[in-house]
């Protein structure tokens, strides 16, 4: 899954697709276009950031900088779209406008956005948060991370089917990153396959994550030896879709891992 971002302020490349104040759908075609051509299988969209510390924005903003880039890929790269939203009308207008896939950050938690995500019929990824990108590193704690993920995640399964959500249109997110201690991320990826023993696709994204600067001390662009590594972890550990900004580098490792596995079996 290759990250689009059409946000002024995103973490690692916020105004990158950004004409006159605006986010260029043709700019958004070019990069999608690469990303494909580099490996990537899913475009994810997104026009709120939610880096640490983000403040959120209005619902026709979102809107405003989603649809134009959305409606320009749909039918143009040969991929799925998805998109990177909680706001139920933004899933609708999406939808209707050739998105293939919703990546909800709040696991369809916003008043109406079960109801929306079940009349789109597509798939949807239920993603782990704690508090709210604007707080959610401020000290985030657990009594054990892996328990209380599962948990969560379990309860919005069961609350999506309660909602007429099928389980096999269902993925899930352990949120790295989403409040979450550089402790609290290890452990989770160290037991990540017990997340994958829930049955549905595991969907991870560690892509140039601050859990690498604390780590390394790399600054965000000089993360990506880091953030291939952690792509091939997952994987290892059960993940379906990686979540990744580099997409070339990221798709020639796994292909080294996926030549080494046939060779395994």
């Amino acid at each position: 899954m290759g990250v689009l971002n059409t946000t002024p302020d995103s973490f690692s490349d916020g105004g990158r697709l950004y004409t006159d104040g605006r986010p260029d759908p043709d700019a958004a075609l070019d990069a999608a276009s690469a990303m494909v051509n580099a490996g990537a299988a899913i475009i994810d969209v997104g026009g709120e950031s939610t880096r640490p510390g983000a403040e959120p924005v209005s619902v026709q903003a979102e809107m405003d900088r989603v649809l134009p880039v959305v409606e320009r890929l749909a039918g143009s790269v040969d991929a799925i779209i998805s998109v990177d939203t909680s706001s139920p009308a933004l899933m609708c207008e999406a939808a209707a406008l050739g998105a293939g896939m919703l990546n909800d950050v709040r696991a369809l938690m916003r008043e109406g956005a079960l109801e929306a995500a079940r009349d789109t019929g597509l798939p949807i990824c239920l993603m782990h948060m704690q508090g709210s990108p604007s707080t959610m590193q401020s000290a985030p704690r657990y009594g054990d991370v892996v328990d209380e993920v599962l948990t969560f995640l379990r309860a919005r399964v069961a609350a999506s089917e309660a909602a007429g959500i099928s389980r096999d249109r269902l993925l899930l997110d352990p949120g790295f990153g989403f409040g979450k201690s550089v402790a609290h991320n290890l452990r989770l990826l160290a037991h990540l396959s017990r997340l994958a023993g829930e049955g549905l696709p595991l969907l991870v994204g560690l892509s140039r994550k601050s859990l690498i600067g604390a780590l390394t001390g790399r600054d965000v662009h000089e993360r990506l030896p880091a953030s291939v590594a952690l792509a091939l972890l997952a994987v290892q550990r059960g993940a379906s879709v990686v979540r990744v900004h580099d997409v070339a580098a990221t798709a020639d490792a796994l292909a080294m891992l996926a030549a080494l596995e046939t060779v395994e079996s």
